[in-house]
């Protein structure tokens, strides 16, 4: 019986320490002072079980959220999204036309090469923050 409690304690205690990692990270610069802007990255999850992004939040942006956008009737539409799932071992892309992080009412006008931070928050209470890259050209890197 202890035996299995340590294997199971082993199994929780690798599976609260396996976050999923934020590649590619970056928010593109709107062409004009907007006071909205969206966030793009890969994020890969490792880990053997699902994971669930419920929020994101930045100290450079007074709100951010996740939406998706989708065409549907030829009419594109953007939809706030609850919960992003990352597929155990997969990955999931927030890029133009799909999933990506809403940041509104940025708190100063970030330029091209700037960097800011984003916290994405997962359905059991840990965070993980990464760090955007601001530019002008999605292309650029």
């Amino acid at each position: 019986m202890l035996a299995a409690t340590l294997a199971l304690a082993g199994t929780s205690v690798h599976a609260a320490e396996c976050l999923p990692r934020v590649e590619s990270a970056w928010v593109r610069l709107p062409p004009v002072a907007m006071p909205m802007m969206a966030g793009f990255a890969t994020l890969s999850n490792p880990c053997e079980t699902p994971l669930q992004v419920v929020s994101a939040s930045s100290p450079a942006f007074a709100d951010v959220s996740i939406h998706q956008s989708t065409v549907v009737d030829g009419i594109n539409r953007m939809r706030e999204v609850d919960v992003l799932e990352i597929p155990a071992g997969g990955s999931v892309e927030l890029k133009p036309g799909s999933y990506h992080l809403m940041l509104m009412q940025p708190k100063t006008a970030p330029k091209a090469g700037d960097k800011v931070s984003i916290v994405l928050k997962l359905q059991d209470g840990r965070e993980l923050p990464a760090s955007f890259q601001v530019r002008a050209n999605p292309n650029a890197s």
